[in-house]
């Protein structure tokens, strides 16, 4: 029996869960959840119904998982901990520093329920988090990189569109070529936050508004744009939709390390990911963790979850004989 889907919002992650859910047939898209008017909302799947976000408390029975799509920002944290309590839920909440004040308020909530959820799934924080976890543990002795981009941050993204006067933005975050090479050499560098990335931001203004004011909020804005230098360009609606269009994105994880008696032995652990659809990958990830977090349900081992708590055989439609014997 198919694992039956919901999906809360239906932006862009939405729009990617929808797509991909189509590539899992161990699970199936039931409803679509919605702030907005229900006739304004077309999904591309038939037969599927659109229900308002007052509905979901009506609905707790007719889904395995929830998938809540909404921003890191101001949602998640709110939404999140709330449908935690009705439904088995998955987030792709990706403020790092505020992920431990998260994950217990989501971890409270799903207990209390007996429900699962699992947090900040996609792949940073999810399989970047992932592959400094592991390298971690494999060169203790070393140093941990991370670079993204260049690419757009939907996150970033969306924290710009919500600051009053923005009509619509995209935020593109570039590692420091200089600070790449360096790390790739193996020389390991100590290089501070400012020093690694930059970021570059093309708002559209609505009619009217202080431009200077939108550039200040953005470059002060904690989490996302404070500790980066950040340059802000403000353009028409037209340039927008001709140049800034697209959702790639990517990065580096590097762990460089020592090994040896006296440490003569160096490496270095690279793994990247080149993304034509950042959404679209992010929501293949949760997929994967929604199929986990379902098995788990089912097993009774309710609370919040990690990728870091999830076995990788968790993820995997294929049977435990399958997986050894194709992929070991």
């Amino acid at each position: 029996m198919a694992i039956r889907i919901g999906i809360i919002g239906y932006g862009n992650l939405a729009r990617g869960v929808e797509s991909e859910i189509r590539r899992c047939p161990d699970m199936e898209l039931k409803g679509v959840f919605t702030r907005r008017d229900l006739s304004s909302v077309t999904i591309k799947t038939e037969g599927v119904p659109v229900f308002s976000v007052n509905d979901l408390k009506d609905k707790t029975g007719d889904f395995d998982v929830m998938i809540n799509c909404g921003g890191s920002a101001t949602d998640l944290p709110v939404t999140t901990p709330e449908y935690a309590s009705l439904y088995n839920i998955i987030d792709s909440f990706d403020t790092h520093a505020k992920i431990p004040e998260h994950f217990k308020a989501v971890d409270d909530a799903s207990r209390k329920a007996n429900k699962v959820s699992l947090i900040s799934a996609g792949w940073d924080p999810g399989m970047f988090s992932l592959q400094r976890l592991y390298s971690n543990c494999i060169l203790p002795d070393g140093n941990d990189y991370t670079f993204w981009g260049k690419g757009v941050s939907q996150g970033h993204s969306d924290a710009i569109r919500r600051i009053d006067g923005v009509k619509n933005g995209k935020q593109y975050t570039i590692p420091v070529p200089a600070a790449l090479e360096a790390v790739r050499s193996g020389s390991n560098p100590e290089l501070t936050t400012r020093q690694k990335h930059t970021r570059e931001c093309f708002v559209v203004a609505e009619e009217g508004a202080d431009k200077a004011l939108i550039e200040k909020t953005i470059k002060e804005m904690p989490n996302y744009f404070a500790d980066y230098d950040t340059t802000v360009h403000f353009i028409s609606q037209e340039e927008f939709d001709a140049n800034h269009s697209g959702l790639n994105h990517g990065g580096f994880v590097f762990r460089t390390g020592k090994t040896g008696l006296n440490g003569e032995h160096k490496h270095v652990i690279e793994y990247s990911l080149k993304l034509d659809s950042n959404p679209e990958f992010t929501a293949s990830v949760i997929l994967a963790y929604a199929r986990a977090a379902f098995r788990l349900f089912e097993k009774g081992e309710y609370g919040c979850k990690t990728v870091f708590d999830i076995a990788p055989a968790l993820l995997s439609p294929l049977s435990g004989d399958e997986l050894r014997a194709h992929l070991l």
